[in-house]
């Protein structure tokens, strides 16, 4: 039975895109009309995972991050082809060998480039979905407004394409500053946005409001944009991405943190955003439907707080996979996401180690869609 999306352009309100997945003899065949930016759900050819290494910000705590990529990348590599992109390939490559087993090793493709750090989300390619082809985005990135070097991860997106591991149309965006975290999409024409990020300093300060949407509009091929203007975590230093906050599950639904407690500092703003969700509205003028996701008890390191977020999830094919905080809260939030991916195995990945980086399982993977990687 075929599944059919709709997907409204930004450049002609009244044309709508067809897109069907219809299966021919087992395998899915897609049929594409437009250009629209798909939504994580979407038929995946892999994911990039941006390895960690001595002279990024891991340094201190390498080995227990280097297991917690271990793990990723075989729940990934099981699952879908797995794109690493390291300097050090030699290294990495035996030490997967080692941990893997050899089915798994062999979905495992290789890129070599020099990196600063490893938050794949947000220095990895936008990509677009056309009627040619896949046609990758490169954005640029500055270290979440100038607060950190970024000069070699914002090189990697090119050094891909040099290194023919993609397939695609390279379009250059590099004028103008965007990270994979800080946007969702529904796949249907709607995205999902914070004002705190998008408008803040150091990234597009030369552009107000309505110049930084006309953009994403023109950019992403999107009908409009959805702004949250409240939901902040103590400890974040991306200027609160919305993929610590609140993500679409699918068109209709949104699952979003939650706190339950008032002498949480992040209390006040992420009930606001609560309010402010409820809201939205669809492209057919319904509510969404909201998930609640609990607030992680919150950690510290050295007396400052960590992001901790169960919104921080990713959608692989086959599975959701959501970073773990070590506590009970682990299987709430594993059980409700469940109940939204039905179809899809729900797996929760102990990430504790990524958040002394202020980080996550999703903002550490870059989901390629179907046709993307070779």
């Amino acid at each position: 039975m075929g599944l059919q999306y709709k997907v409204r352009s930004s450049s002609t309100l009244e044309r709508w895109y067809e897109l069907r997945f219809e299966e021919v003899n087992g395998p899915e065949q897609t049929e594409i009309r437009g250009t629209f930016l798909p939504p994580e759900w979407f038929p995946q050819s892999g994911v990039q995972l941006t390895w960690p290494h001595a002279g990024t910000d891991w340094c201190y705590m390498l080995e227990e991050v280097t297991d917690c990529y271990v793990r990723m990348a075989y729940e990934i590599a099981s699952r879908e082809p797995l794109l690493i992109v390291t300097p050090e390939r030699t290294k990495v490559e035996t030490l997967l060998k080692e941990k893997l087993p050899a089915q798994v090793f062999a979905q495992i493709r290789w890129a070599d480039c020099p990196t600063d750090d490893t938050w794949a989300r947000d220095h990895g390619f936008i990509t677009l979905i056309d009627e040619t082809g896949p046609l990758l985005l490169d954005f640029c990135f500055n270290g979440w407004g100038k607060k950190f070097s970024a000069d070699q991860d914002n090189r990697i997106n090119r050094s891909l394409m040099k290194q023919g591991v993609l397939n695609g149309t390279y379009t250059d965006h590099l004028d103008f500053v965007l990270e994979g975290g800080s946007i969702e999409s529904d796949g249907h024409g709607t995205l999902l946005t914070t004002s705190e990020c998008l408008l803040s300093a150091n990234r597009n300060d030369r552009l107000n409001r309505a110049d930084i949407e006309e953009r994403l509009k023109s950019f992403l091929h999107v009908e409009r944009v959805l702004w949250l203007d409240h939901g902040y975590l103590s400890g974040d230093d991306t200027d609160s991405h919305i993929d610590i906050l609140a993500r679409f599950c699918d068109p209709e639904t949104i699952a979003y943190l939650k706190s339950d407690n008032p002498k949480d500092p992040d209390y006040e703003s992420l009930m606001n955003m609560e309010a402010q969700l409820q809201s939205f509205r669809t492209l057919d003028g319904k509510p969404y439907r909201l998930v609640p996701l609990p607030k992680p008890e919150q950690m510290f390191l050295d007396d400052y707080p960590l992001p901790a977020s169960y919104a921080n999830f990713l959608i692989i094919n086959g599975a959701v996979l959501v970073p773990g905080s070590g506590s009970e809260l682990d299987e709430v939030a594993r059980t409700r996401l469940q109940e939204v991916f039905p179809d899809r195995e729900v797996i929760v990945i102990d990430c504790r180690p990524l958040l002394s980086g202020h980080g996550g399982l999703h903002c550490v993977t870059m989901q390629f869609p179907e046709g993307w990687l070779e």
